[in-house]
């Protein structure tokens, strides 16, 4: 979702630049650099080119100085759907009560933290806004997220709570991708609104280790660039697809689709896994669908990729530029039902699932594997080639493409034999949890 916020100059003409940012995103969707994400909440019909009401969102604010300063953030669904709003005061899972004081305030960050576990691409960073109302303490929440991870609060008070958060966070064992470690939270950044005497809202905007932003200021007389923010120009940018990518260990279990039953029970949670072969790719739309329709293809051990990819077309043929997991945890009410009915052998995504598709993985032999969020060109590394492309009416994101991987690098984190990573750790950090609030 590109949210924009601008600052002008009085006398600037917004109009006209709202419009010019709508073409910017327009453009930059057409070439490929960002995927069409703008849907009719209603009919659920992709405008394809990230414009729509409401998006991209673009806030305005006019100061007084004689110059322009635009930010962008481009925050993802995973992460968006891990934002949470606290009424105080409220129980917390783990910490009890949580008053209307700043120490309820921190036990609402931690609580949001362990919340989030890995579904939002952990370690994380979080804007917190505490007060407003509902909309507005949501909207402080994010634009703390502007903020550079090596600023100091000019509020002692909401620095010294910063310092606190970070200081603890760290210790409740979520880690990278939820797999476990000691970095939970890369940033805590706390902002504060007045509220009403009968309302004492704690917004928090959880964002990914990703953390995309860049912003510029711009001459305000012919619109030459002054200053880059989030970035220094001395420095060259290096694309993630330039980088070196996997590092191999010798230990990986080499896996060709489809897959066998006997090969899938074999596996077991924390082992590393390169896949080759046929890959499926299908998100909530998909989902949604096969619960009520038959599949495009056959699905007799398949690998189910839980992806929504960046796609380009040139002439007949697609090319796929991102195709990094999404948060599986979305498709928890239909997973289990569709590995059982169609006899797909391993689902990848991030995050992990619930109970429910525990149970079906347990029952029907399939594995659940974890790729890494945030690597989005990475993994494209590892499609030698798109097929084909079934039910692209429902936009290119939510449409199944039919991909050729070879040594896609993904974890088993929820295995055939009802173990999961996933449970452990939250349990585990629970109980961490518990111990931060014992005075």
């Amino acid at each position: 979702m590109p949210t924009f916020e601008v600052r002008v100059p009085r006398g600037s003409d917004q109009i006209w630049m709202r419009q010019q940012i709508r073409e910017a995103v327009a453009k930059a969707t057409k070439l490929g650099k960002l995927r069409p994400n703008s849907v009719d909440s209603i009919t659920g019909e992709n405008s394809g080119d990230n414009l729509g009401p409401g998006t991209p969102i673009v806030h305005f604010d006019q100061w007084e100085r004689d110059e322009i300063e635009v930010k962008l953030l481009l925050k993802g669904g995973g992460c968006e759907n891990m934002n949470i709003q606290y009424s105080l005061p409220t129980e917390l899972s783990n910490l009890g009560r949580a008053d209307r004081n700043l120490e309820g305030v921190r036990k609402c960050i931690l609580h949001a933290v362990w919340n989030a576990q890995g579904k939002g691409c952990a370690p994380g960073a979080v804007g917190v806004c505490i007060g407003g109302d509902r909309t507005s303490g949501y909207l402080h929440a994010k634009e703390q997220l502007f903020r550079t991870l090596d600023d100091v609060n000019p509020d002692s008070r909401l620095s010294e709570l910063e310092a606190a958060v970070m200081g603890t966070v760290n210790t409740l064992g979520i880690g990278t991708m939820g797999f476990g470690g000691n970095v939970s939270l890369i940033g805590c950044k706390i902002g504060v609104l007045n509220r009403l005497p009968a309302s004492f809202f704690v917004s928090v905007a959880y964002d990914c280790w990703a953390f995309r932003r860049l912003g510029v200021c711009l001459d305000a007389r012919d619109g030459s660039i002054t200053q880059w923010l989030y970035r220094d120009p001395a420095s060259p940018v290096i694309p993630m697809i330039d980088q070196e990518g996997f590092a191999r260990t010798g230990r990986e279990v080499h896996l060709t689709a489809p897959l066998d039953e006997a090969t899938v029970r074999s596996l077991k949670v924390g082992d590393v896994v390169l896949v080759s072969g046929r890959m499926y790719t299908g998100r909530d739309a998909v989902h949604a669908h096969l619960m009520k329709n038959a599949p495009p293809v056959d699905l007799q051990g398949a690998v189910l990729y839980h992806c929504g990819p960046v796609v380009k077309k040139e002439g007949d043929r697609w090319s796929v530029t991102a195709a990094g997991p999404t948060t599986s945890i979305r498709e928890e009410p239909y997973q289990a039902d569709i590995v059982r009915r169609y006899g797909v052998r391993a689902v990848v995504g991030k995050g992990g699932m619930g109970a429910k598709t525990l149970k079906g993985l347990q029952e029907a032999g399939a594995v659940y594997l974890n790729a890494v969020g945030g690597a989005a060109q990475f993994y494209a590394r590892c499609i030698e080639r798109t097929d084909s492309v079934s039910l692209l009416e429902f936009g290119t994101p939510e449409a199944m493409w039919h991909l050729w991987v070879r040594d896609f690098p993904a974890i088993v984190t929820m295995d055939a034999h009802g173990n999961s990573l996933h449970k452990d750790l939250e349990a585990q950090s629970g109980e961490k949890l518990q111990l931060l609030n014992t005075p």
